[in-house]
Order: C-alpha cells, then sequence, then structure tokens
C-alpha cells in the first residue's frame, strides 16, 4: 500500500524534471504504478481508510510524484456526497495527454489550491482555465479525449502540470499572490 510518505516531497529535484512520453504497450511497472496511483487516491477519500493509514485526501496524481518521469497522472474523482454509504468513483488514466483546447474564462480554488507533493499552508490563487478539452491514451493504447469542467479542469490542469516539472507554486505571485482575483471567479 502507497502511503503518504512514499510521495515525494516539493524539495525533492526529481518533481522538476520533464517527463517522457509513454511507449505502448505499457511495462509491467507502469500498470502497477497506474493501479498504486488509483488505489491511494481512492482511499484517501473514504475517511475510515484515510484516518487509519493517514493518508492526505487527493484527488490526481502524476508518475512523477512517485519518482517516475513519465507522461502519465491518474485522477479519480469521488461522484458520491460524504454522507452516502457507498461510495462511486470516475476514474481517468491519462497517458500522454495534451490540452488541445481551453476556456477563455479563468477560475481559482477559494481556499487555495493544494498538493500531495506541496506538505504546507500556502496562500495565493492559480489562475487555471474554467474548462479544457485533452486528448490522451487509456491504459490500452487507445487515443481518448476527456472535457473537463470546474473542480475537475483545475485538478486536469495541475497534474498535467507536474509532467512539465511545475508546481502549483509556480503559479503564485510571490509579491501578490492574490494577482488577477478580481478577473477571475473562484470556486
Amino acid at each position: 500500500m502507497l502511503l503518504t510518505t512514499d510521495i515525494l516531497d516539493e524539495k525533492d529535484p526529481v518533481l522538476r524534471k520533464k517527463s517522457e512520453e509513454v511507449k505502448f504497450p505499457l511495462s509491467k511497472e507502469d500498470k502497477k504504478t497506474i493501479d498504486t496511483m488509483i488505489e491511494y487516491l481512492r482511499d484517501s477519500q473514504i475517511p475510515e481508510i484515510s484516518e487509519k493509514y493517514n493518508l492526505r485526501p487527493g484527488w490526481g496524481m502524476s508518475a512523477i510524484q512517485l519518482g517516475v518521469p513519465k507522461r502519465y497522472f491518474v485522477v479519480v474523482n469521488e461522484l458520491t456526497g460524504p454522507d452516502d454509504e457507498e461510495k462511486e468513483f470516475e476514474t481517468y488514466v491519462m497517458i500522454n495527454p495534451k490540452i488541445i483546447s481551453n476556456s477563455v474564462e479563468q477560475i481559482y480554488v477559494d481556499e487555495g489550491e493544494g498538493c500531495l507533493s506541496v506538505n504546507r499552508p500556502v496562500e495565493g490563487i492559480v489562475p487555471r482555465y474554467a474548462r479544457v478539452t485533452m486528448e490522451a491514451y487509456d491504459r490500452d493504447g487507445k487515443k481518448i479525449h476527456v472535457r473537463a469542467r470546474e473542480d475537475l479542469a483545475i485538478c486536469f490542469q495541475h497534474e498535467y502540470d507536474h509532467l512539465d516539472g511545475i508546481l502549483f507554486v509556480d503559479h503564485i505571485d510571490p509579491k501578490d499572490p492574490f494577482k488577477g482575483k478580481d478577473q477571475m471567479r473562484g470556486i
């Protein structure tokens, strides 16, 4: 089982590497890494498991966060509410993704973006597109298109940045952390 301590910290220079394209068919190691990321993200969103294993909750994870410099990430989006007994998740495996279109409108997370690799509070806003369409490949090498809005769009852009060695903190102006806030919509 993957633990929060297994995820690279922002101080690790590996996180700043640009990840390499993935070749198909996927290797056994890549399949295992993908499964591990999915399991962690799902478990981190189930309070009983998250508390038992001290997992920091997360929606997305890029391979580079586990020290694997390859262009893929996973997003696990909980579809059910906090009071629902049975949890349902939508899982996205995005291999060699590209953003092929985006909205003009920009948004930001009201309470601030977070990251499993950034273990400290960070003040400021991260401008993100309200909608993005991504082209990628699934585990079987089949081309897919995903259109994401709002929270999901933010998560996709956050993980996509990791593939180029960019952390969300890089988008925050250190001199004016809330710069441009009046030109965007908080969610």
